[in-house]
């Protein structure tokens, strides 16, 4: 299975598309006006402490204030976490790290509990700890790569210094290459604890790498044929980092020197649009509805035009096989995070349930966001998690309908016509006029002087008064006004 990786970079935004056999599976978009701020270290002000809610408010220089929860500054765990008012107090400075970007009105979530990821290795400065990821599951390995960390760590003199993660990347990697991580983890929390000591708080003390070089360091693994950048400048700034942290992928740098888009041809402009829509087709016929709330993302499953050969439990089947490996694609490439309900169509027999229920955990294994599927509800639904630390696709790129505030839905012209007589009503009631003027959108004007012109009428002969219609162009189809005359 071939892999690539597209990066387009302007002065304005960088993106990544991450394809497997021509067809994209994961798209990432960082604004240079608003870049995402997880893992940035800050030194920041206490503002306001919540015992109630065990957390505080931190001042990092950001418009909104960002939240830290107890125990993420504690170094105890579960129920035995000290109080909120006994670890901080308010204007003192702290030393947080970002988790969360900030999403919607909710501000950046914090922790003291610092980590600085390198290729292999991710560095805890404040604990002790050697772990490994659960994705590296061969027990051997596990125990060899432990071995080589501590021969490193003994060989550096830094016993007692802070801990490790070995990250997945770690897998069949040599003693030499993560000697090297691990000497530039500490040379870069030297230039870190320096800074600490000496800068005010609000400021940020480190900024996490541009999208690009994150890509490399996070995204990278043996499958990845080529990386593929049409920026020339940002081609030489990578590869000089590459060749200093990652030289054994340096030949699969690419320069895209074409005049043709780079994500035209590949075609990751239309799937971009799709993502964005609540329909996905699916190529036997069916479709699935995605549905994004705030407590949750829905998604639903359709036979559509797929009507099968045999009988209807396997179209049913089938349509759900195909549907798993789409959902898994989908949740990549639109970022959805949090509490995810899927409604696969009702299925009796219990083998198909569960291959369904395997397909979706095998599609899955190759996201790089933590998932977690618990199982099939009496309703049928499958329930799962998947760990939100950026804003989701849709959330980049759209904002809400500034004509229904984000309800996916407009009162009709009718609704408002009626809105617009109980109104006229009340106004007769309330004030003496000699006319009414009624501002409004072209439909609903147009509706007013054709199937309403009746009630119209009729409305002139209860108040005694005439009503004149005015179109306002830039007025929605919920806006009116009615003036006096």
């Amino acid at each position: 299975m071939s892999e690539e990786i597209l990066i387009n970079i302007t002065p304005m935004e960088s993106r990544v598309a991450v394809v497997e056999n021509g067809v994209l599976q994961e798209v990432h978009v960082e604004r240079t006006q608003r870049r995402g701020i997880v893992g940035n270290i800050y030194k920041g002000r206490v503002v306001r402490v919540l015992p109630g809610m065990q957390a505080a408010f931190v001042d990092i220089g950001l418009e909104r204030a960002a939240f830290i929860h107890a125990a993420e500054i504690s170094n105890r765990e579960g129920s035995a976490v000290e109080s909120i008012s006994a670890l901080v107090h308010e204007g003192q400075a702290l030393v947080v790290q970002v988790t969360k970007d900030p999403i919607g009105t909710k501000g950046a979530r914090l922790t003291t509990h610092l980590s600085i990821p390198s290729r292999y290795l991710v560095y805890m400065p404040r604990t002790s700890h050697v772990g490994i990821s659960l994705r590296i599951e061969d027990e051997v390995e596990r125990e060899r790569l432990k071995r080589v960390v501590a021969d490193c760590v003994a060989a550096e003199g830094i016993e007692g210094q802070g801990g490790f993660i070995l990250r997945t990347a770690a897998e069949g990697a040599g003693e030499d290459e993560i000697l090297a991580d691990i000497r530039y983890l500490r040379r870069l929390w030297d230039q870190i604890a320096a800074q600490i000591q000496t800068v005010g708080a609000p400021s940020v003390i480190y900024e996490d790498l541009s999208l690009a070089i994150r890509t490399l360091r996070d995204l990278v693994n043996p499958r990845i044929e080529k990386i593929r950048i049409d920026s020339r400048e940002n081609f030489q700034k990578i590869t000089s980092f590459v060749e200093e942290l990652m030289p054994e992928i340096s030949d699969r740098l690419e320069h895209y020197p074409g005049e043709r888009p780079i994500f035209d041809l590949y075609g990751v402009e239309d799937e971009i649009q799709k993502a964005l829509e609540r329909k996905v087709l699916l190529k036997s016929g069916g479709y699935l509805i995605v549905d994004p709330t705030e407590a949750m993302t829905t998604i639903d499953v359709n036979t559509g035009a797929f009507v099968g050969h045999r009988n209807l439990e396997e179209t049913i089947f089938k349509t759900n096989l195909e549907a798993a490996t789409a959902i898994a694609r989908q949740l990549r490439l639109r970022n959805l995070g949090g509490i995810i309900i899927i409604d696969f169509i009702d299925m009796e027999d219990e083998e198909h349930r569960r291959q369904v229920l395997r397909t979706l955990e095998k599609q899955l294994e190759r996201d790089h966001a933590k998932t977690n599927i618990i199982g099939i509800t009496e309703l049928g639904l499958v329930q799962m998690t998947r760990k939100r630390t950026r804003e989701s696709l849709v959330q980049i790129l759209c904002e809400p309908c500034p004509c229904c505030q984000g309800r996916g839905m407009l009162k009709t012209a009718e609704t408002t016509c009626y809105e617009i007589f109980r109104e006229i009503l009340r106004e007769a009631r309330a004030y003496q006029a000699d006319s009414y003027l009624v501002l409004a959108n072209q439909k609903v004007v147009d509706r007013l002087l054709d199937e309403e012109s009746g009630n119209v009428a009729d409305l002139e002969a209860f108040i005694g008064r005439t009503i004149k219609f005015q179109v306002e162009a830039m007025y929605s189809q919920e806006q009116y006004d009615v003036v006096l005359l």
